[in-house]
């Protein structure tokens, strides 16, 4: 029924349309062709010359309005260290493009007004200018230089690798349709090697179990990573094109398959530290996070960093959506910790017929052996009963904390 409603009015707008055509086409007849084409270009001129401060304070306006929402304005502040450089290029750009984008616009909009075509008035005709010539070629390649300079070193030091034995936190995101695989390296901080040929069903990213450092690599739903401190992404895609999207942070990478690409960012803002500047920036941030619960928890409170795919990589590209947490480095040690017993290997792989290690010892075992051993001797020992240190009460929260943390993330 909306289909036909919809139809019906398409049909009757053309056909307004055709007859008005139809009613100039008479009225230029009985007018004569020249006098009615004036009166045409008379109005449009006019129209043309009232719409010019409408279109600009609508552009205007909608960039107040949309202020609040847009990143690098109101309370979004990039996450990172390199999104400031991003951020002051792209203001840069705004103004030099906003002043050109205004001053040709009244120019075009005032042009058409001014340089109707009149009864008698004949077009003059100029051959060249130097002068204006010379300005309006210098002046644009003057500003495009600067801004093509400025903006290739901000590329560069955006776009730098870290530098051998540099101490980072490295993390590997693997893109198929239509899903993240987050992989983070154990203890040893070092993710191991992976090969396509290995791909199936029980080891879902191409594992090489020969390699050690494969061992405590363990694969999360949500990216959890340290704050003012170096991150190596490793990029790459298993089906089709898919983008590495990290609004907040700055961050923007293809994922290709067949060739690996990479990002590196240095987070210098907690998941908390953001929720506090939209709390205290107010405004619809201070709105319960859910209409229905008035009393609820507000948006603000929330707020999560997310990762999303910037690819449209077919039907179901909307749900390719992860958290991102970023945190202390006391509390990311103490994270670290408890998960790199889910490490996929020992979950998923140890003791079985395609274990390479089987029969061996590993020193993972060895580790979480100590720590079982040195948990039921506190167990076992008599209650202490003098009052905690201020530092072990603090590293005992911190622990809570990231428990909690982590049972949320999954």
């Amino acid at each position: 029924m909306n289909f036909l409603i919809i139809l019906l009015c398409i049909i009757l707008i053309a056909v307004i349309i055709v007859q008005i055509g139809k009613v100039s086409e008479l009225a230029s007849s009985i007018r004569g062709e020249e006098a009615a084409e004036r009166d045409s270009n008379n109005w449009s001129a006019r129209l043309l010359l009232a719409f010019l401060p409408i279109f600009l304070i609508g552009c205007i306006a909608s960039a107040i309005y949309y202020y609040p929402y847009m990143l690098g304005y109101g309370p979004h502040e990039s996450a990172s260290v390199h999104g400031l450089e991003l951020d002051h290029l792209f203001n840069i750009t705004l103004v030099v493009t906003g002043i050109v984008f205004i001053l040709t616009h009244i120019a075009l909009f005032w042009f058409s007004y001014k340089y109707a075509a009149k009864e008698g008035q004949k077009a003059a005709f100029i051959s060249h200018d130097n002068t204006l010539e010379i300005v309006w070629t210098v002046v644009p390649a003057i500003t495009m230089a600067y801004l093509v300079i400025n903006g290739l070193i901000v590329w560069n030091n955006t776009m730098a690798d870290v530098d051998p034995g540099e101490d980072i936190v490295e993390v590997e995101a693997v893109a198929s349709q239509f899903l993240w695989e987050l992989r983070h390296p154990g203890k040893d901080k070092v993710l191991g090697a992976r090969d396509y040929k290995l791909i199936n069903a029980l080891n879902p990213l191409g594992q090489d179990w020969r390699d050690e450092k494969n061992i405590d690599d363990f694969i999360m739903d949500t990216l959890f990573l340290p704050v003012d401190k170096k991150v190596r992404v490793r990029i790459t895609a298993k089906d089709v094109l898919h983008n590495f999207y990290l609004p907040h942070f700055r961050v923007k990478m293809d994922a290709v398959p067949g060739i690996p690409t990479y990002f590196v960012f240095t987070p210098d803002k907690t998941t908390e530290e953001y929720r506090q500047g939209l709390k205290e920036y107010g405004g619809m941030w201070l709105e319960p996070a859910d209409p229905e619960e008035p009393d609820g928890p507000r948006r603000w409170e929330t707020f999560e960093y997310e990762l999303a795919c910037a690819e449209l990589c077919g039907r179901g590209h909307y749900s390719m959506h992860k958290f991102v947490r970023v945190v202390p480095q006391e509390e990311y040690e103490a994270w670290l910790n408890r998960v790199e017993q889910t490490s996929y290997y020992l979950n998923n792989v140890r003791g079985k017929k395609n274990d390479p290690h089987k029969g061996k010892q590993l020193d993972i075992e060895k580790r979480f052996y100590e720590i079982e051993a040195a948990a039921a001797e506190e167990v076992a020992a008599p209650p202490v009963t003098q009052e905690p240190t201020t530092q072990e009460a603090t590293a005992v929260e911190v622990v809570k904390d990231s428990v909690v943390v982590i049972e949320n993330a999954h």
